[in-house]
């Protein structure tokens, strides 16, 4: 009997033993690496140093969110001081792992794959040799099993530079691609979507900034992005070669999206079903946002060339560390010696900002522009004085996408004019190579002759003049409003007037004429002259419509003092609704 009972216990611990390794979740066993385990991690060959496929490593640190592994070929070859310094900064790394980047990103954008399925809580950061200028990278094939892909770590994890366990910026990598571990988890297993690219890197991107890791600007990844740009500010948003002008276009737009429209647009994207621009138009409207992105996107053409707040809220940068970047625009020098024709062809890809200024020449400018009929361009441009204020206008485009501007008298009155043309229609399923779209542009100077420039002498000498008059006229009317107290309180216009009449009531009338805007010459003449009839018709055509309805007829606004002209009159001496 005793040996029955041993069996069914030894069965029955079997069978639980089994269900406790097989169930999911808080019943499953979980494998905890230890200090100075030894793995072989798959890892990418276009980044590895020498294009090797796996590589060997060792566990050197251990904190509450995450295992470090170091790869041990690079790590035996340093000297005793410098693995000091490496053991120095993994400590601090892992700290800030878990102090900052991991409760902070969590917070902001979800949490990743959590056990995950390694089935174990902490985040894999694996440091391993890398070709020149790759600061990291995350492989989603990781979070697939071996029967999915084969080369699969079976980890959340990320793989960083060991050139960088000597840099600043060492926080600020893991930072970046912790964010594409957590957009995997978010949107493509918890949403079933795949982020454009563009979008996935905008927020890594602007995380080191979200952790204050860019507040020192000096050797920082901002600054090293703002290189990028300036170098290359041409380059497109939306199509990705993972070259340096890309990470510096994503970067420098993302921080201006931020400023202005705050960080929830970047959160709130994150956890939408939406995807790429999408997912931030509907993130705009969540917020209470007016500007779409296209709209957005304009605005930031303008402020990397002007970046000045004066001009408009919406055309500066407020980010201390981006306050003085201004791009340099291609130039288009227009002599002033010679008659000016020119025709110049360009072409450009989506959501690519191109700035093209025009200075130089004499006398009136023409720009024709003259777009691919297949697409939608939008063209601001900002026209400067040589004072450097500048305004912000936009080309006013046909269906054919064909528009002009005018500048009279161009290199007399402004130092310059920048049209940024710009294509905004596509808005998703973008490729690592978007197609061109050609514009032309004709650009020309007409100098005035002599003729015309006596003519625009003349013109100006009669607008000056009717300035003054209008000064003159406003005058009389300040005076004769003061004369307009001076009619009886009780008095009314009680009887018919026309042309040709003498009656002292003919003053008070011109009284209130001219207290209403219509001139007439001689206030104290009680006779109806043509002047006044002049001034009774100004005064019907002002008050047209009330006149009617106190007539009881559609007037004609002859000159003649009706009944209509005297209710009206007389209201306006009731309510002294005079100047």
């Amino acid at each position: 009997m005793l040996g029955i009972k041993r069996q069914r216990a030894v069965f029955w611990g079997l069978i639980f033993f089994s269900l406790f390794c097989l169930l999911p979740g808080r019943f499953s066993l979980v494998r905890a690496d230890f200090l100075g385990e030894k793995n072989e991690f798959f890892v990418d060959s276009k980044y590895e140093l020498n294009g090797k496929e796996t590589i060997s490593a060792f566990l050197k640190t251990i904190s509450q969110k995450g295992y470090f592994y170091i790869e041990n070929e690079w790590y035996s070859g340093l000297k005793e001081e410098e693995r000091k310094k490496v053991n120095e900064n993994l400590k601090n790394l892992a700290q800030e792992f878990d102090k900052t980047i991991y409760p902070k990103l969590t917070e902001l954008y979800g949490p990743p794959w959590e056990p995950g399925i390694d089935n174990n809580p902490r985040i894999t950061i694996l440091f391993h040799r890398m070709k020149k200028g790759v600061g990291g990278y995350f492989n989603n094939g990781d979070e697939y099993p071996r029967a999915e892909n084969p080369r699969s770590n079976k980890r959340e994890m990320v793989y960083l530079n060991t050139d960088d366990l000597f840099s600043e910026n060492l926080k600020s990598y893991l930072a970046h691609e912790f964010t594409h571990l957590i957009t995997f988890n978010q949107k493509d297993r918890l949403r079933e979507v795949s982020e454009d690219i563009w979008l996935n890197e905008a927020r890594a991107e602007y995380s080191p900034t979200y952790l204050n890791y860019n507040k020192q600007y000096q050797g920082s990844i901002l600054q090293q992005r703002i290189k990028g740009f300036i170098n290359s500010p041409s380059d497109s948003l939306t199509e990705w070669q993972n070259q340096k002008a890309d990470y510096g276009v994503v970067s420098l737009f993302t921080h201006y999206l931020v400023d202005h429209y705050g960080i929830k647009i970047l959160s709130d994207s994150m956890h939408s079903k939406k995807t790429g621009i999408a997912s931030i138009n509907e993130a705009l409207i969540k917020n209470g946002f007016e500007k779409n992105f296209s709209q957005i996107f304009s605005d930031w053409a303008v402020t990397v060339l002007l970046n000045d707040c004066s001009i408009g809220e919406n055309y500066c940068y407020k980010n201390e560390n981006l306050k003085n970047i201004r791009i340099t625009p291609s130039l288009i020098f227009l002599p002033s010696t010679k008659k000016t024709n020119l025709s110049l062809d360009y072409s450009i890809k989506q959501w690519a900002g191109h700035w093209y200024r025009v200075i130089g020449g004499k006398g009136d400018l023409k720009l024709i522009f003259d777009g691919q009929d297949n697409t939608t361009f939008n063209i601001p441009y900002a026209l400067c004085e040589k004072s450097g204020q500048c305004q912000v206008n936009f080309f006013k485009l046909d269906k054919s996408q064909r528009g002009e501007v005018l500048i009279p008298d161009f290199s007399k009155n402004f130092a310059s004019l920048t049209m940024i043309p710009l294509i905004e229609e596509k808005k998703s399923n973008f490729s690592n190579d978007e197609p061109f779209y050609s514009f032309s542009l004709s650009i020309s100077l007409k100098k005035k002759s002599a003729q015309e420039k006596l003519k625009e002498k003349l013109l100006l000498q009669i607008k000056e003049i009717k300035e003054k008059i209008a000064e003159l006229q406003a005058k009389i009317s300040q005076l004769s409003a003061k004369k307009i107290k001076e009619i009886p309180t009780g008095f009314r216009f009680r009887k018919n007037l026309s042309l040709g009449m003498s009656d002292y009531t003919l003053i008070y009338l011109k009284k209130v004429l001219i207290s209403q805007g219509c001139f007439v010459d001689s206030v104290e003449n009680p006779y109806f002259d043509k002047q006044t009839l002049k001034a009774v018709k100004c005064f019907c055509q002002k008050y047209k419509e009330e006149i009617s309805q106190y007539a009881g007829y559609r007037v004609r606004c002859t000159g003649f003092v009706g009944r209509g002209i005297r209710t009206k009159l007389n209201q306006l001496l009731q309510e002294r609704q005079l100047p």
